[in-house]
This record gives C-alpha cells, sequence and structure tokens, in this order.
C-alpha cells in the first residue's frame, strides 16, 4: 500500500469554485479525454480492463469487462447510464463528488461512452438533491459550449449527448433494472433477468449502468496509466476510493484512501471516537451489509478481505457506532427503510420485510416473544435469495449479523425496552459539550 491518503477524486475539492470549467481546466481537466479520443474505443476498454478498476457502487464487478460485454454487432444503439441514485443509509461519497468537481464525471462519462461506442450518456440522480442536478447540468451546458459534448468533440468525429435525468426520489431506483424502467417513464421495479442490460437495457438496446465513483475514476487512468493505478491499493482490489466515515467518530467525513486501508487507519486520520466512546459494531459498506465489531478492526477494507470477514464492502459507507448505541432499535430503524422502500413487486421482500419490522418493533419495545429470535431468522432466510433486486437480501443482512454478534442484546427484548438498556441520554450525540475546555 501507498500512503495513508490518496487524494484524486478530492484532491481538488478545497480549491476556490472548483466545479467550474476554468478550475477543472487550471488542474489539467479534460486532457485525459484529448487522449481517449485519439485511442481506438476497443483500446480505452482495454485499458480499463487492464488497470483492474472494479465497481465502486456495490458489488465491485470489473468495469473494463462490463464495458466489453457490450455486443458492437448489435444495430441498435448503445447507451451509457450513470446510477446516482445514492440513497443508502449511511452512503454519500457520490453527491459531494458531483458538487465539488461535477467535470470530473462529465468528462469520464465522455471517454466511457467514447468506449462503448454509445451517441447518448444519462447520469439518473436522486431527485431530492436539486441542488446536485442543478450543478451537474449547469457543467454539463458549460462542456457542450466548450466543445467537450455534443458532435464532432475535439474535431474527432465523435459525437456524444449528455442527459441529466431527475429521478423521483425511489431507493429501488438504485437498483439498475428498476432505474432503466424508470428512465423509460414507467414506475421503477426491477427487471426479471436475463436479458441483462449489456445485451437488452434502456430501451430494449445494449446498456451500461455505471456508478459515478466507477466513471469518474476513469480519466485518472488514461491520464496517469494502468501502473500508477495498480500501484494503490491491493492485488485484486487496484487504486482508491472514497470512504464515508460516519457515526460516534471526532471527525467525520470523506477519506481517500487505497483500497485495503483499515478501519483502525481511518479511525486515527479521523481522529478516533467521540471522547468516551468504544466502539461497538459498523457497517463496512453502508446498512444494507453485515454489521462487524471491533474484532475486525484490522481487516483490510478491499472486496477480498471484508468478503472472508462475512461482509461486503458495498459503497464503503463506515457507519460507526459506539457503546450507547442498541443494536435492536439501529436495525430495527434500517429494516423499517428498507420496509418502506420496498417497490412491493415480489412478495418476499414486500410482505417479509413488513413481519420483520412487527418482530424487530416487539424486541424494542421489551414485548418480545419466545421464538421471535428464531422467527427473524426464518425470516431472513426466507427472503434471502429469493427476490427479484438485492433489496430483500440488503434487509437481511444487518438483522442476522446482529443477531450472530449480539444475541443476547435481541434475548434481552422479551422483556425489557431498548430505550431502558440504552437511553438516548447516554449516547454522545446528546452528551453536553465542553466549551472551551469547561
Amino acid at each position: 500500500m501507498t500512503d495513508t491518503l490518496t487524494p484524486v477524486l478530492s484532491a481538488d475539492w478545497g480549491t476556490d469554485r472548483a466545479w467550474t470549467l476554468k478550475a477543472y481546466k487550471q488542474a489539467g481537466g479534460y486532457s485525459a479525454l484529448e487522449t481517449a479520443l485519439k485511442m481506438a474505443p476497443d483500446d480505452v476498454i482495454a485499458m480499463v480492463k487492464d488497470s483492474g478498476l472494479r465497481g465502486r457502487g456495490g458489488a465491485g464487478f470489473p468495469t473494463g469487462m462490463k464495458w466489453s460485454f457490450i455486443p458492437q454487432d448489435n444495430p441498435k444503439p448503445k447507451y451509457l447510464v450513470v446510477n446516482a441514485d445514492e440513497s443508502e443509509p449511511g452512503t454519500c461519497k457520490d453527491i459531494p463528488l458531483m458538487m465539488a468537481t461535477p467535470h470530473t464525471l462529465i468528462e469520464g462519462v465522455i471517454i466511457a461512452a467514447h468506449a462503448i461506442r454509445a451517441k447518448t450518456a444519462f447520469i439518473y440522480v436522486r431527485g431530492e438533491v436539486l441542488h446536485v442536478v442543478r450543478r451537474l447540468r449547469a457543467a454539463a451546458r458549460e462542456a457542450k459550449e466548450a466543445g467537450y459534448l455534443g458532435t464532432d468533440i475535439l474535431g474527432s468525429g465523435i459525437d456524444v449527448e449528455l442527459i441529466i435525468h431527475a429521478g423521483a426520489g425511489a431507493y429501488i431506483c438504485g437498483e439498475e433494472t428498476a432505474l432503466l424502467d424508470s428512465l423509460e417513464g414507467r414506475r421503477g421495479q426491477p427487471r426479471l433477468r436475463p436479458p441483462f442490460p449489456a445485451v437488452e437495457g434502456l430501451y430494449a438496446s445494449p446498456t451500461v449502468v455505471n456508478n459515478v465513483e466507477s466513471i469518474a475514476s476513469v480519466p485518472s487512468i488514461v491520464k496517469n496509466g494502468i501502473d500508477w493505478f495498480g500501484s494503490m491499493g491491493t492485488e485484486k482490489s487496484k487504486g482508491y476510493t472514497l470512504y464515508s466515515l460516519s457515526g460516534h467518530v471526532a471527525r467525520p467525513g470523506q477519506y481517500e484512501a487505497p483500497l485495503g486501508i483499515t478501519l483502525r487507519e481511518l479511525l486515527d486520520l479521523g481522529g478516533g471516537m467521540r471522547p468516551g466512546s468504544e466502539l461497538k459494531f459498523w457497517t463496512p459498506g453502508g446498512s444494507s451489509t453485515p454489521i462487524l465489531t471491533a474484532e475486525h478492526l484490522d481487516i483490510p477494507l478491499d472486496y477480498e478481505g471484508v468478503g472472508a470477514a462475512g461482509s461486503m464492502l458495498g459503497t464503503k459507507a463506515l457507519q460507526v457506532f459506539d457503546q450507547t448505541t442498541s443494536v435492536v432499535r439501529c436495525v430495527l430503524r434500517w429494516t423499517e427503510f428498507y420496509k418502506h422502500e420496498s417497490c412491493g413487486k415480489c412478495t418476499p421482500c414486500r410482505e417479509g420485510t413488513w413481519w420483520l419490522v412487527q418482530t424487530l418493533q416487539r424486541l424494542d419495545e421489551g414485548q418480545g416473544k419466545d421464538g421471535d429470535i428464531e422467527l427473524l431468522l426464518d425470516l431472513c432466510e426466507n427472503i434471502l435469495g429469493r427476490s427479484f433486486c438485492a433489496l430483500g437480501d440488503g434487509a437481511t443482512s444487518p438483522i442476522t449479523s446482529a443477531i450472530q454478534h449480539f444475541r443476547s442484546e435481541f434475548e434481552s427484548g422479551l422483556h425489557t425496552p431498548s430505550r431502558e438498556l440504552f437511553p438516548p441520554a447516554a449516547s454522545t450525540l446528546f452528551a453536553p459539550q465542553t466549551v472551551g475546555g469547561k
């Protein structure tokens, strides 16, 4: 591993008016595009594939390989869709990136579109973040006026149109096929696969769907080379990434570091736990990933390391909780979110999340019944792997892992409310703050 922090995407976040084309070009922006436009599309795909860049939105699928799945002998138009519908509880990396340096994403979009031979690209943004939508549209307008978007980009003969689309605020639209249905004007619900988006995606045409951070990482690879990218990270999880550190920590925020860094190192960078706090449990990749505990402080935060510990790296949303937090109540809040956001298309998720909430509420209130813990595990088993998309699976992950690590707290829910075991007033979030050392 190289230096502890490796600012690349976040390198210019502190620059004055970093979101403007002028500031971006002064930092070397769009030079990677000029290089990529002189390359054959297949060569760009090969470069991204050889770099080892993996999807930064969840599963970590190799980005270049995903691009290579597009059948170029298909006469239908090709589409690039950027998934900017960031709404996983605890995940907050794409929105600051798009706010600070939107041109990084736009440059990546144009390079990726050129690679897969797409003439139209979409950035699907969560509708509630109107400020991000406005900033992206302003940046796209700047890019088009400067000749980086539209027809005959920089005299290359390559055409790329970019559409910034605001979603309607449904978590399910972060699932790639539900996102495509939403883009087409239909209710956002997952599609049955196959066919996969690479074959029949948007408008039944070959489509690549990538996360914001994945696409935004492409210009740096083209500009600096695959050896430079591979010098960061681990053997199978190469490069840098944005870790979102939140919760009971002294300095929450975005920490851009090589894949393979540990939570212990990130906590040190973040000033450690808040005064009086001790690490109890944490999520490595958002609320839909199995929780981990203090014994996992030193596992490498890469796809293999976190997977070996029984969880998923996901979106690298590191939510850190201390000893004042009720695991039961925390898991209940997450499950209420998944119940509310279930699209209702498939029975296991629609009905299962409802029953999970009812059971967790009883345990949270100290009114649990004998067999409730086994009921939770049975419900999770019947949801896992039986839904159209990963929302159902994600709803079960925090529950099963919480029972695995903190079963005694669930057992306490048979007779004692969470608010008595873990009174909110004891949380460092509500503790009185001293001023001037007094």
